[in-house]
């Protein structure tokens, strides 16, 4: 039986990965090879990688973990997973993997708006975090999706767009990527803008909270406590997919799912060592 077993292969999940890994702990990473963001070209706002390609980070931190013998990555979808006992079994095609631990960290789905173009130019050109991609757009003409986050992106946009503009969806007819950034059509005229900010419906990547049992919020998002344990003992969650009760909802960024994989990895080790230390 290994010690915990780490599903999903992002920011999150690698670090738990590591931090188990260097306290000589059986874990296994099990990545599905889906990304929230995949799109992206250069990520933002992390010290000493900012600018870098998430894959090029995944590709060190890949790298880093190989170092350590107690800890294994393999390239594999999860189908289900379930209670057994006094730990958990993890479904993979014909093959079920027994771990006493389990750290989610599969992330979330975004639903894009439905408006042809902007699948092609997300990530890229349209972005919904003013923290990741803000600065980018800098000095230009910048549009917003909606009005239901118009207040809140204009406040924080404010000082970096040359000019804002809020569009009614309902409004757009199609978005197309330029060499200048975007030409929007609308209802009555066409429009060109540096860049795009929209909301997006946001789901849980994977079953795999359900399955066990862990408490949801409405918004469907994990709850965790500030050690990332869940309802349910023994179940971890860290990264977009959870979130403590004080919080609105995630703080969506590279650095904050690395914090979130530090302490998952960090109270799951604890509680390997002491399990009278086990939250009930």
């Amino acid at each position: 039986m290994l010690d915990a077993i780490v599903i999903g292969g992002g920011p999150a999940g690698l670090q738990a990965t590591l931090t188990l890994g260097r306290m000589h702990r059986d874990v296994l990473l099990l990545d599905s090879g889906t990304y929230r963001n995949a799109t992206v070209e250069h990520m933002q706002n992390f010290i000493t990688h900012d600018g870098r390609d998430p894959a090029e980070l995944r590709r060190i931190a890949r790298k880093d973990i190989a170092a350590y013998d107690t800890a294994e990555i393999r390239e594999l979808t999860v189908d289900s997973v379930r209670r057994a006992g006094d730990g958990f079994e993890v479904i993979v095609g014909d093959e079920v993997l027994a771990t006493r631990k389990i750290v989610l960290a599969t992330g979330v789905r975004d639903t894009l708006p439905d408006v042809p173009g902007i699948a092609e130019a997300w990530g890229r050109e349209i972005a919904h975090c003013p923290y990741c991609h803000g600065h980018e757009f800098a000095g230009e003409r910048v549009a917003i999706l909606g009005t239901e986050r118009a207040e809140h992106l204009t406040a924080l946009l404010g000082n970096i767009a040359s000019e804002l503009i809020v569009l009614d969806q309902d409004s757009v007819r199609e978005v197309e990527r330029t060499n200048f950034g975007l030409r929007i059509t609308l209802d009555d005229e066409t429009i060109g803008v540096g860049g795009m900010f929209i909301a997006t419906e946001v789901s849980q990547q994977a079953p795999f909270a359900e399955q066990l049992g862990v408490d949801l919020y409405e918004s469907g998002f994990v709850e965790i406590d500030a050690m990332g344990r869940t309802s349910v003992p023994g179940v971890f969650a860290a990264g977009d997919l959870g979130h403590v009760p004080a919080l609105p909802g995630p703080m969506p960024s590279v650095a904050t799912a690395i914090a979130a994989g530090v302490i998952a990895g960090s109270v799951c080790n604890m509680e390997l060592a002491m399990p009278a230390h086990t939250a009930g």
